[in-house]
């Protein structure tokens, strides 16, 4: 038999969080490696949950209230060989490719500050992730407004040329 719950990330600050599946226990320092790598100036906590031996959340971080934050969301999912990472100084879109580069990552469900909810599968043997619900229903398909907006934005921002 199956169980399914909805797990509501606490992301109290609407901090840019990813969140994503591994295999190894190497992945918490590895995660770490990549991060402060990518993005000079960031702050982050990510945490990972093991799926055996001792099934614990690992976490590391450059900011102790960051890493906390990981390790208390990772420990809610609490579906094993996935990680949680928030970060502040950095976005998502600067980190991701560093992320799937790490040799153990399998997948990325989501990289969102939108409010977050992980749907989660349990059995009589473990937990793990069936998908994500990020952020709001789509209300509309965009006009030539904007398009003209969003490609204007993009330039503003230095994304686009």
């Amino acid at each position: 038999m199956v169980e399914t719950e909805l797990i509501q990330i606490e992301n109290p600050e609407q901090l840019n969080v990813i969140l994503g599946q591994t295999h190894f226990i190497k992945t918490a320092e590895d995660l770490y490696e990549a991060l402060v790598s990518s993005v000079p100036g960031i702050k982050f906590g990510l945490a990972f949950c093991e799926a055996s031996g001792p099934c614990l959340v690992r976490s590391e971080g450059n900011d102790d209230d960051l890493q906390a934050l990981a390790a208390k969301n990772a420990l809610a999912v609490g579906a094993g060989h996935t990680f949680i990472i928030f970060m502040k100084n950095a976005y998502p879109v600067n980190l991701l490719r560093a992320i799937k580069e790490v040799p153990e990552v399998c997948r990325v469900f989501c990289a969102t500050a939108n409010p977050l909810t992980v749907v989660v599968a349990e059995d009589d043997v473990g937990r793990g992730v069936l998908g994500v619900i990020d952020g709001e229903k789509a209300k509309g398909t965009e006009t030539e407004a904007d398009v003209k907006e969003r490609r204007e934005f993009l330039r503003k921002i230095g994304y686009k040329l």
